[in-house]
């Protein structure tokens, strides 16, 4: 997978960009909040959908305009392709691939793959579980465009199960008359992104052991194991059918404790990833240090089975985290990344050798 170049019109400070990138390390050079996020940005976004910084579209529409535009000429093993994406303020956004208009976002995740490494991805151990669940998501996705797809479905049938359980205090007919109806399709959409999360940490974990034991010489050893809702094996989950049926008894036996909370209790909304260090909880007992290599090791071992499944290697778009790592860990992320198109943002341009690219002020100059 290779990312050959991008147009940019009025997103972030971008008026207007036209950047071409070379085969291996390319280096965006610049002070703060000049552009180089927002560059990672409109790569990310046209690859995923979505914004690594914000929820909703028009904050990346240039302050004064209307309209946004992305292209993105990139190639895999086969041919040379183009994504555009348009975002117009009021409007729904306009996706292309090779100029053909896209009705969906699960259209597009998984035709140019990347794995996106910032500092918040630093703290992916000691923070919440949501943050692990989107580490989970957008590796997932981008391998299987049927996890996407029935994603989006799930969190349609929970806002709609949601909203039957607050008003079941004042409307408990309606509630009793559909409540089974929406935990059948809820507990099925869990069922199978169950098995998509539970057979991917089965892959994750012998990389993230390999990755790990590179930067410590095999001293510790890491594990990373996925925590469903409903407890229990992991490898349970691997069947489907057992697992919605777990999930449609769970569902239909605890309405009371459901409407006491104001909301869905069990389902794929409230998993987790167990992350250990020599058998002990990292978020706890784990030094900062270990945890910063765990979290480099989850996303160097994203690229590693994004490779093995698909047979090519994403583009890494890595935001300023050189900065944020000490010596011996840059020094194994600067020899993990070669051989791949890597595109790094950095304050100083003595990060790594490579295509140099100058930025000041929404503008790209190639060195």
């Amino acid at each position: 997978m290779k990312c050959n170049r991008i147009q940019i019109q009025n997103f972030r400070n971008i008026e207007t960009a036209d950047v071409r990138f070379g085969d291996g390390v390319n280096v965006l050079v610049g002070a703060n909040a000049q552009g180089k996020t927002n560059l990672l940005e409109a790569i990310f976004y046209v690859a995923i959908g979505k914004s690594f910084r914000t929820s909703h579209d028009e904050d990346m529409i240039r302050f004064g305009a209307d309209v946004c535009e992305i292209s993105l000429d990139f190639e895999d093993s086969r041919r040379e392709q183009n994504l555009t994406v348009r975002l117009m303020a009021g409007k729904r956004r306009r996706i292309e691939h090779n100029r053909v208009r896209l009705a969906k976002v699960s259209e597009v995740v998984g035709l140019f793959r990347t794995v996106l490494f910032c500092p918040e991805h630093l703290s992916l151990v000691k923070d919440g579980p949501a943050e692990r669940r989107a580490f989970l998501d957008v590796a997932v996705s981008q391998l299987y465009p049927n996890y996407l797809h029935s994603l989006q479905t799930y969190h349609q049938i929970l806002k709609q199960r949601n909203g039957l359980i607050r008003d079941a205090e004042t409307d408990r007919k309606t509630f009793n008359d559909t409540v089974e109806f929406w935990s059948e399709q809820l507990a099925h959409e869990a069922a199978v992104l169950s098995q998509y999360r539970a057979r991917y940490l089965k892959l994750l974990q012998p990389a993230i052991r390999a990755c790990f034991a590179e930067m410590t010489d095999g001293k510790e050893i890491p594990d990373v194991v996925y925590e469903p809702s409903l407890h229990g094996d992991p490898e349970d989950y691997e069947d489907a059918a057992a697992t919605e049926a777990r999930y449609r008894e769970k569902l239909m036996s605890n309405h009371e404790r459901e409407i006491a909370a104001g909301s869905t209790l069990w389902g794929i909304h409230k998993d987790d990833i167990r992350i250990d260090l020599n058998g002990k909880p990292a978020r706890l007992f784990a030094s900062q240090g270990q945890q910063r290599s765990l979290a480099l090791a989850m996303k160097l071992a994203e690229g590693e089975i994004c490779r093995d499944i698909c047979g090519e290697v994403p583009v890494f778009l890595l935001d300023d985290v050189f900065s944020e790592l000490d010596a011996a860990r840059r020094s194994y992320l600067s020899e993990k990344i070669q051989g791949r198109q890597v595109i790094i943002t950095s304050c100083e341009p003595t990060v790594t050798a490579g295509h140099l690219i100058r930025v000041e002020n929404g503008e790209y100059r190639e060195e």
